[in-house]
């Protein structure tokens, strides 16, 4: 690619990015004042949880159009100048229910809400979210929160960094750098992902849609570029839960405590659907294999299947998790340490856990992805 060419896609790699660096902030058309900014959340026939955050923002720019650089480069000053509102009071409604919730020292909130009319059978629904407390008419927003269809056979809960994407990319510069301005030549998502998550979407048979739930160590300020890249990697949607930057107070749902913020994310899940089986899926680097035994040895019955991506590279750590695996053995779920996608595929086929052909598409789709890098 000759110098200007690769001048001009980095200057629209850089357009793109802004823009999404800078969406957060633009569900007020720059009026700026009270905003609410709800993040995806997931529920069940009779309960709904999602999380939040109020701020106040500042309000210029709005004449300018929003297809322009300038108007993007004036929203993202506006969300680095952004404030969190403490002790805000939000108004949820679903349907014919509602409940009130506070923000927290650094405005998130927290809905934990038990459903007077139960959801219909669709993925997707949407809460109205409004404020009390201050009063601002203008703040009101729409929140979207997950059910499992009836097809569902099974959840499955995973892990983002060095499970979905690589080292480092957890990091909202960096991974805006590889996503948009190194493109196609760049690796974001492990090869292979794709495929296989798709693959444990439909399930054997294909249409379970069974859901999937992603856990991140990264901040909050990376959420919306997470969401991008699952779009663009055609990796399947469901909840993404930040589990740093939480603002909650110890003993809380999601404490911020880093050893033990997975592991209550995972009770939660499993306890919002009590009659459903998971498979979860990690990585050696930190503490996903120790985590993940532990809730298998508290729930009986309910673990189909743990992965880990095998990151670590050191003999130590390898017979650690062996010896793991031995444990979760016993406990009737096989551990598999991968050091692929398609090791992960086979195994899981041989479950019944995805279709056999999904095994090729991993394959394949792993090979076409490390050629490209190459």
């Amino acid at each position: 690619m000759s110098f200007q060419g690769r001048l001009h896609r980095y200057a629209v790699s850089l357009r793109r990015g802004l823009h999404i660096l800078a969406s957060p902030v633009k569900g007020d058309n720059g009026r700026g004042g009270l905003f609410i900014q709800a993040y995806r959340g997931y529920g069940s026939r009779d309960r709904v949880f999602l999380m939040g955050q109020v701020f106040r923002q500042p309000g210029f720019g709005a004449s300018w159009r929003e297809d322009r650089l300038r108007r993007d480069l004036i929203d993202l000053l506006r969300r680095l100048l952004r404030k969190p509102i403490v002790g805000a009071s939000v108004r949820v409604r679903y349907k014919d229910t509602d409940t009130l919730v506070s923000s927290d020292r650094h405005g998130f909130f927290r809905v934990d809400m038990a459903l007077g009319e139960m959801p219909s059978d669709v993925c997707w629904h949407q809460v109205d979210l409004s404020l009390d407390n201050p009063v601002d008419e203008r703040a009101s927003t729409i929140g979207e929160f997950y059910t499992p269809l009836p097809s569902a056979r099974h959840g499955v809960i995973s892990d983002i960094d060095d499970t979905v994407v690589y080292t480092g990319v957890a990091n909202t510069f960096m991974m805006m750098w590889r996503l948009f301005a190194q493109g196609a030549e760049s690796r974001v998502v492990f090869p292979g992902v794709p495929a296989l998550y798709q693959a444990f979407h439909e399930g054997r048979e294909g249409g379970a849609s069974n859901p999937l739930f992603y856990v991140s160590r990264g901040p909050w300020s990376i959420y919306d570029v997470l969401v991008e890249v699952f779009h663009r990697n055609r990796i399947p949607g469901g909840p993404i839960l930040i589990l740093r930057e939480w603002g909650m107070k110890r003993g809380s749902l999601l404490p911020r405590r880093a050893r033990d913020h997975k592991l209550d994310a995972i009770r939660h899940i499993l306890a919002i659907y009590p009659d459903m089986q998971f498979v979860l899926v990690g990585d050696s680097g930190q503490h996903d294999p120790e985590t993940y035994l532990r809730v298998l040895r508290e729930n009986p019955g309910r673990i189909l299947s743990i992965y880990i991506r095998d990151v670590s590279n050191t003999p130590e750590r390898t017979q650690a998790i062996a010896a793991l695996a031995d444990e979760t053995r016993t406990a009737g779920c096989d551990l598999t340490l991968a050091a692929d996608n398609i090791a992960m595929a086979e195994h899981a086929a041989s479950q019944a856990l995805i279709a056999d052909s999904a095994v090729a598409a991993v394959r394949e789709e792993q090979c076409e992805m490390e050629e490209r890098d190459n």
